[in-house]
């Protein structure tokens, strides 16, 4: 096994960012991927005019690509942020009105799996009044999943690069996971499973997927240290996303690291062509 038995899509939110939006599709298509994810890419409109999504959608469509992975809204990303739908207010509402808009941009596309980012604690608010608007929330988006036959995703992030945000391991994001399934009785919540941030917390990453693939959505990678390409720091992410497989994930590969001080066309030469 190895790299090449893996399918991986390129995360053009940081990846390819030297290149306009609608440039990016394009870029990875000549780098010889065919899928992309996104993050949500307008941080201050979670319902931008139609014709932006429409000019974003012709631009995967005419590169022929597929659209693996979106965001729902989730504040200034890269930023300070870490999401919306926990946090009280003009944020939770703006998660709540691009809910819908997010999930048909995504089925114009062929998408089926949406990630909502938590978001931070936020002073002044106590955590369980955070963690009940967010299912809340949660529940609204996994049924928007549903409604374009997706799957919900939950993601841990890394407490060193987000400390305010609250799901930093594995069994955290797994826990709302399943409060979100139990909830609704869709069974369409799933964990993100993403290499780096949980390395970045120190967790046991073979104890992690041989517990949690079960319940994984999507994986994504990074090296560490450094959050860049494959080879670049010290994680045998070959070896891990082989355990990945064996535990029985056949889903994408999210590539979401940074190019380092270089183009981002050149830093796949890790990868195979043939294997993209």
């Amino acid at each position: 096994m190895g790299f090449a038995d893996q399918r991986f899509n390129v995360n053009l939110s940081i990846l390819f960012t030297e290149l306009p939006l609608l440039e990016r599709p394009a870029a990875a298509a000549a780098a010889g991927f065919a899928a992309v994810e996104l993050w949500w890419p307008w941080v201050d409109e979670p319902a931008p005019e139609r014709s932006r999504l429409a000019a974003l959608k012709q631009a995967i469509d005419d590169a022929g690509v597929r659209l693996t992975g979106l965001n729902f809204y989730a504040g200034r990303l890269p930023g300070p942020d870490r999401g919306a739908l926990s946090v009280p207010g003009e944020e939770s509402e703006r998660f709540r009105a691009n809910i819908d808009v997010a999930a048909d941009f995504a089925a114009s596309l062929g998408c089926t799996a949406l990630n909502a980012l938590y978001g931070n604690r936020v002073e002044g608010v106590g955590p369980a009044e955070q963690d009940t608007l967010a299912l809340e929330n949660l529940v609204l988006a996994a049924r928007a999943a549903d409604r374009i036959g997706a799957i919900l995703l939950i993601e841990a992030l890394n407490k060193p690069e987000s400390p305010l945000y609250p799901l930093v391991s594995a069994p955290a994001a797994v826990e709302v996971v399943d409060r979100v399934n139990e909830a609704t009785g869709l069974g369409n919540a799933r964990f993100l499973m993403d290499l780096y941030h949980l390395s970045m917390n120190g967790e046991d990453l073979p104890a992690v997927i041989e517990r949690h693939t079960p319940k994984t959505g999507h994986v994504q990678i990074a090296d560490n240290p450094g959050r860049g390409a494959p080879g670049t720091g010290s994680l045998p992410l070959e070896d891990l996303l082989d355990q990945v497989r064996k535990a029985g994930y056949e889903g994408w590969v999210g590539l979401e690291y940074k190019p380092g001080d270089r183009p981002s066309a050149e830093a796949f030469e890790w990868l195979p062509r043939e294997a993209r």
